[in-house]
């Protein structure tokens, strides 16, 4: 065998090797959270709901929510979006006792204005808008802060206190149940999250098709595995909402200011910083009196390049900067979830590793074929390797089509498993711009709200249903 051809071989077997193990691994792992929401779901099947009926939004108390509950919305650039999320959220929770804070900045006239045309509309009054001291952007946990401290004097003249603060983006719609149902659950949850589901984006099946599958998964197993095994339940940033007492105790030892502005995945954190002062979170899952998900539903990106950016700043905020932030505390299960967090740069490496290694064998077997040399052999136990890791490629694939399947339907179920490879491309290069961030902010660069380019649904899904 030629030294080029030696050493090629050599270091495809180093590459999937590698590859191989830290797949096996991740594959473990998932099939022992898949495994823990089996049995949980039978579990409650048959000790249950085989003798009381789930829950559904017609059981809900009537009328509104327990109010008042203050939703925030930080605005930065939504000039073309925020409009029509507004009036969506007017129309859903006429009979709600809401007020919305809405944060904009004083270079953003566009949004501004068109928040103003809002208020200005009949039901108006409802809306609160809040503009920062500072030019934009800030970091969005800054922009919230601002909306809690307009929160906190809305409270002081109207002579009451909200009972939950409830957070959207400026992109969201939102079911008219939401508030009901969030209502009636943070007396005793300290956070309440419901299921997001990204809308069907007809102009981009495959990039933004892939959130689908991941939120279809992550909401529909992992957060009720957490919340089973007792781990803190991570807020999406998006239909989530807070019990007003137990934001107050987390503002008052932060210098009222309940959200950290030096972090990018402020939501993410203060799941965690709730979890560790002892509140319990809860994933919300029931049915509307039309068979539908109460859940929030918005538009993600569709080119490469913003869900390379967004999946960056969530690298950035959980996977990097969260582990010198939070750190690892509590028991074993909690330890576990926050491993499970943190994996996204490690598997990013393990997925190149696994490419390149495929790519370099593919080579390996023109260059076998042109020259008729003998085969480049594998290591030995390499075939068990890759046996058991296809077994769990194959099962991971089963699983993630039956969750988009009961999300989105058989067809989109079918698209999960081709657009899993764009799904592992987008996260490669995330990786690679989120450790460049993150060096940079290490080196003493400020994090800023590096936020993509928005759309709405028009005509809005949810002010037509009402």
């Amino acid at each position: 065998m030629e030294p080029a051809v030696a050493g090629l071989a050599l270091l495809r077997n180093e590459l999937l090797l590698f590859a191989g193990i830290g797949l096996l691994i991740g594959g473990l792992d998932d099939l022992l959270l898949d495994l823990i929401y089996g049995v949980r779901r039978a579990w409650r099947s048959l000790a249950i709901y085989s003798r009381i009926p789930r829950m559904t939004a017609r059981d809900l108390p009537p009328g509104g929510a327990a109010g008042p509950i203050a939703v925030f919305v930080p605005a930065w650039d939504e000039a073309t979006v925020i409009g029509g999320m507004l009036r969506g959220c007017l129309a859903a929770w006429r009979a709600d006792d809401v007020q919305i804070f809405i944060g904009a900045y004083p270079n953003d006239p566009a949004t501004i204005e068109a928040i103003c045309a809002v208020i200005a509309e009949p039901g108006g009054q409802r809306i609160t808008l809040v503009v920062n001291s500072r030019p934009g952007p800030t970091t969005k946990a800054d922009c919230l802060n601002q909306l809690w401290a307009a929160m906190r004097r809305w409270e002081a003249a109207e002579g009451r206190a909200a009972t939950a603060v409830v957070l959207h983006d400026a992109e969201d719609v939102v079911h008219a149940d939401a508030l009901r149902l969030i209502g009636l659950l943070t007396p005793r949850f300290a956070l309440v999250q419901l299921p997001v589901l990204p809308l069907v984006s007809h102009g981009s099946r495959w990039v933004s098709g892939h959130y689908m599958d991941e939120f279809a998964e992550a909401h529909g197993k992992a957060l009720m595995v957490r919340e089973a095994l007792g781990a803190a339940m991570p807020s999406a940033g998006v239909g989530c909402g807070f019990d007003r007492a137990m934001l107050g105790r987390i503002a008052a030892a932060r210098g009222d200011r309940p959200f950290d502005p030096a972090s990018l995945t402020e939501d993410y954190e203060l799941g965690l910083r709730i979890g560790e002062a002892g509140g319990r979170g809860i994933l919300a899952r029931m049915r509307d009196a039309q068979g539908a998900l109460i859940a929030t539903q918005g538009y993600f990106p569709d080119t490469l390049s913003a869900a390379v950016r967004q999946k960056a700043r969530w690298t950035v905020g959980i996977a990097l900067a969260g582990w010198d932030r939070l750190g690892w505390t509590g028991h074993w299960s909690e330890m576990w979830m926050r491993l499970r967090d943190r994996r996204a740069a490690l598997a990013a490496l393990i997925l190149f590793a696994a490419y390149a290694g495929l790519a370099l064998g593919a080579l390996l077997l023109v260059a076998e074929a042109a020259t008729g040399r003998p085969h480049v052999m594998f290591p030995p136990g390499w075939q068990w390797l890759m046996a058991v890791n296809f077994a769990l490629l194959a099962w991971r694939m089963a699983m993630r089509m039956l969750f988009v399947w009961r999300a989105y339907g058989p067809v989109e179920a079918l698209r999960s498993v081709p657009r899993t490879l764009i799904a592992n491309i987008i996260a490669m290069m995330a990786a690679r711009r989120a450790v460049a961030i993150y060096v940079r902010h290490l080196r003493g660069q400020a994090l800023a709200w590096d936020k993509t380019l928005h759309r709405f649904p028009h005509p809005n899904p949810v002010a037509a249903a009402s």
